[in-house]
C-alpha cells in the first residue's frame, strides 16, 4: 500500500487548459473516485498519475516518490481500462501473465502468480480459455488479475464497466468493492455513474471543468454538499431547486428565513405528500412514473416550477390530483447567488 499527492495539477493541449490546479492527498489503500460530467479532467487526470500523459505543471508523488518524470512501467501502478485490452490469441493464462513475462520474471513465480489472482477473482477454471470464449465480466476480470499479477502500489480503473450491461455492472462492482477489501491496496476509479461512485468510494473526488468542486465522503456529498453543482450531481434522481422567491415567504411563515438565498433544494425522496392546503408547496401531479420500489411523480407547482417527488406505498395519487408536499427543515438546501451552499438555515426572529 503506498498514499499518493497531486500538488497544482495543471494540463493543458495546446492552449486549451483541461486540468487548471488540481491538488488531492489520498491516503494509503483508500478508494478514491474521481466524478464528473463528460469532459471534466477526471480520465485525464488518472492518466497523468499512471505516467500515460505527461504534466504541464505541478508535482505528482506516490509514496514519497515525486515520479513526475518516471516513466509508466516505473511507477508501481496498474491500470485497467474501460476497453479490456486484452491479446485475442493468447489464454486467459497468458494474458494475465504477459506483463510478467515481459520484466523476465521466472516461469514458476509468473504461474504462482496468476493462480493466486485467478483464485481471487474465480478465473481458475478458464486459465485455457481465450478471450473470444470469454463473457464481458469474465473478460473484465482477467483484466483486472492482469493487474493484480504486477503486485502494483496503486490501482488505476478508467471507466471499467461501461461496457456492460446493468446486471453485470452490479455484479462487478461488488466484485470489485471485495476486491479492495482483500488486497488493501490504493484504489483510483474514474466514473461518470454516481451510483458507482456512492457505493464503491471512501471518498469521493467530484470534478468539473477541470477543478474539483468537492472531496467528500459519499454521505458528506449526499447530506452536505458545498454547491448547487455537487448537489445536483450527487444523488438520484436530482435534486429539486427552486427559486428562492418561490418557497421564501412560506418558510418565513414557519420560522425560517433565507435571507439573500436564490435557491431551496430538496432531494425526490425527502418529500413527502399531504393535503393540498396544508404542505409547504402545492401542486398538481402533472406525470406518474412506476419503478416498482416507488414511483416517480412530476408535479407541477402553483409558482410555475416543476418538482420530482419519490412515492412509496400503494396509495400514489393519479395524474391531475392536486397534492401538498412538505419536507423536513433538516433536509432542506439553500444557495446563494454563486451557487454556494449556505449554512446553516437561519430561525427567524
Amino acid at each position: 500500500m503506498t498514499s499518493l499527492t497531486l500538488r497544482n495539477i495543471k494540463k493543458s493541449f495546446g492552449a486549451t487548459q483541461v486540468i487548471k490546479g488540481v491538488d488531492l492527498e489520498i491516503a494509503d489503500g483508500e478508494f478514491v473516485v474521481f466524478v464528473g460530467p463528460s469532459g471534466c479532467g477526471k480520465s485525464t487526470l488518472l492518466r497523468m498519475i499512471a505516467g500515460l500523459e505527461d504534466i504541464t505543471e505541478g508535482e505528482i508523488y506516490i509514496g514519497e516518490r515525486k515520479v513526475n518524470d518516471v516513466q509508466a512501467a516505473q511507477r508501481g501502478v496498474a491500470m485497467v481500462f474501460q476497453s479490456y485490452a486484452l491479446y485475442p490469441h493468447l489464454t486467459v493464462r497468458d494474458n494475465m501473465a504477459f506483463g510478467l513475462k515481459v520484466r523476465k520474471v521466472p516461469a514458476s513465480e509468473r504461474e504462482r502468480r496468476v493462480r493466486e489472482a485467478a483464485a481471487s477473482l474465480k478465473l481458475e477454471a478458464l486459465l485455457d480459455r481465450y478471450p473470444r470464449e470469454l463473457s464481458g465480466g469474465q473478460r473484465q476480470r482477467v483484466a483486472i488479475g492482469r493487474a493484480i499479477v504486477g503486485n502494483p502500489q496503486v490501482f488505476l480503473f478508467d471507466e471499467p464497466l461501461s461496457n456492460l450491461d446493468a446486471e453485470l455492472r452490479v455484479h462487478m462492482r461488488s466484485e470489485i468493492a471485495a476486491l479492495h477489501q482483500r488486497l488493501e491496496n490504493t484504489m483510483i476509479y474514474v466514473t461518470h455513474d454516481q451510483i458507482e461512485a456512492m457505493t464503491l468510494a471512501d471518498r469521493i473526488v467530484v470534478l468539473r471543468e477541470g477543478v474539483i468542486e468537492q472531496v467528500g465522503t459519499p454521505r458528506e456529498l449526499y447530506e452536505s454538499p458545498a454547491n448547487l453543482f455537487v448537489a445536483q450531481f450527487i444523488g438520484s434522481p436530482r435534486m429539486n431547486v427552486l427559486p428562492a422567491r418561490a418557497v421564501a415567504g412560506r418558510l418565513a411563515a414557519r420560522g425560517l428565513n433565507i435571507g439573500a438565498a436564490e435557491g431551496v433544494g430538496m432531494r425526490p425522496e425527502h418529500i413527502s405528500l399531504t393535503a393540498p392546503e396544508s404542505g409547504l408547496l402545492r401542486g398538481r401531479v402533472a406525470l406518474s412514473e412506476y419503478t416498482g420500489a416507488a414511483t416517480l411523480l412530476h408535479v407541477e407547482l402553483e409558482e410555475g416550477e416543476t418538482a420530482l417527488v419519490i412515492a412509496n406505498g400503494p396509495a400514489v395519487p393519479a395524474n391531475g390530483q392536486e397534492v401538498g408536499l412538505e419536507i423536513a427543515r433538516e433536509h432542506l438546501h439553500v444557495f446563494d447567488k454563486a451557487g454556494r451552499a449556505i449554512r446553516p438555515l437561519v430561525q427567524a426572529a
